[in-house]
């Protein structure tokens, strides 16, 4: 049997090799094909870098809704190669892999066990042909489990510094911010039960480890943002935070919500229902966080299953956004093989479901588009009522 440094290694290696293959085969269909294997984003992005190195606003480029720091971190697509930033996503991938490996070593799931785990994330297809067309999505999963490494070693200073960085590069880590308070909260002593009141006025009441947490968590997002704003102003935050929250997506968007919201677009009342849309992702977001605070991974996996399936807007990359994570809680999972096959299908049939679909949400046939979502919403449901009963 190899070392066991060695066997992870193989691993990551052969996931970087297959990613690396992925983007010279995404070269040569961009030059040969009218079907383009880069992503339209990457060329937002590197379009966004270019203005960047000429010293002006990166938002200088329409549908640039990210946090400026992507954009000068992707300023060598234009003095180095146009694939640097396709190479940068790829090594976030694999070392989004490599964290899964050692977060699950670290709980003692055995170095087999992890590895496989591992796998599910590094030789998947979806992950290896977002990050190889140009998505960024993989600095989103790096980000979210290098939070989960550090808080699991207990470095909060730091723990709390890059979740703070994840969630100004993108807003959704934030459902996660209960789910860590309650985590550090004070310990439940072994005493007589008490009310839902009492247990919350108990957990809700700040320790130094709650203090420190919240503090350094605002002071990075703040100072942060506030550098973003005082170089960029009203542009920085329409684009990259209020525009996300109006979105109204009725072109290409796999949400439970996409029907309603298609069919009450001309509405005076759209603007309430899109916000009423939150109510039931909030609710979830608040029972999970309390109910799975002392297990973060697992909290972590359902409030962004919950975000996700219940959000305004879903494409395709926002699964990756919880696929990321799947692979740390499958060792603590107990069902059984039937229950979990019956998930997977319903999963996928959404997935299959929305390629023939996919002209069809270009001519915004929104019946089609809200069949696409069912199965997975159902699927996604039933893992959460089961995780809940459990």
């Amino acid at each position: 049997m190899m070392p066991p440094k060695l066997e992870i290694r193989v691993v990551l290696g052969l996931g970087l090799l297959i990613r690396m293959i992925m983007i010279l085969y995404g070269e040569w269909q961009d030059r040969t094909s009218i079907v383009k294997y880069t992503d339209v984003d990457y060329n937002v992005f590197t379009d966004a870098a270019e203005y960047m190195t000429q010293g002006v606003s990166p938002y200088n480029r329409s549908t640039y809704r990210y946090t400026p720091i992507l954009a000068w971190m992707l300023q060598p697509n234009i003095t180095v190669s146009p694939l640097f930033g396709k190479v940068l996503f790829v090594l976030f991938d694999v070392l989004s892999g490599y964290l899964i490996y050692v977060l699950l070593m670290s709980e003692n799931t055995g170095q087999t066990r992890s590895i496989l785990c591992a796998s599910i994330w590094l030789f998947n297809p979806l992950p290896i042909a977002v990050s190889s067309r140009g998505n960024a999505e993989s600095i989103m999963s790096f980000l979210v489990l290098l939070t989960l490494r550090l808080f699991q070693q207990n470095r909060i200073l730091l723990g709390a510094a890059i979740y703070a960085l994840s969630v100004h590069v993108k807003i959704y880590p934030m459902t996660y911010c209960l789910a860590l308070y309650l985590y550090y909260s004070r310990k439940e002593e072994n005493s007589q039960p008490s009310s839902m009141m009492c247990w919350l006025q108990r957990k809700l009441w700040p320790t130094n480890k709650n203090f420190i947490m919240v503090l350094v968590a605002t002071l990075t997002f703040v100072l942060l943002t506030g550098l973003c704003y005082q170089k960029y102003g009203w542009d920085f935050l329409h684009e990259t935070y209020l525009y996300h929250i109006t979105r109204r997506d009725i072109r290409h968007n796999f949400s439970v919500y996409f029907y309603m919201l298609y069919l009450s677009a001309n509405s005076p009342y759209s603007g309430a229902l899109g916000l009423a849309a939150f109510l039931p992702q909030l609710i979830l977001l608040v029972v999970c966080s309390i109910k799975f605070h002392r297990d973060p991974p697992m909290s972590f996996f359902l409030n962004t299953l919950i975000f996700v399936t219940f959000n305004k807007v879903c494409t395709s990359q926002y699964f990756l956004w919880y696929l990321s994570l799947l692979p740390l809680v499958l060792p603590s999972l107990s069902m059984s093989i039937r229950r979990g096959v019956s998930l997977a299908i319903l999963w996928l049939l959404g997935q299959l479901n929305s390629l023939p679909m996919s002209s069809l949400a270009l001519m915004a046939s929104g019946l089609m588009m809200w069949s696409v979502s069912s199965p997975r919403v159902s699927g996604c449901c039933q893992h959460i009522s089961w995780n809940l009963k459990d």
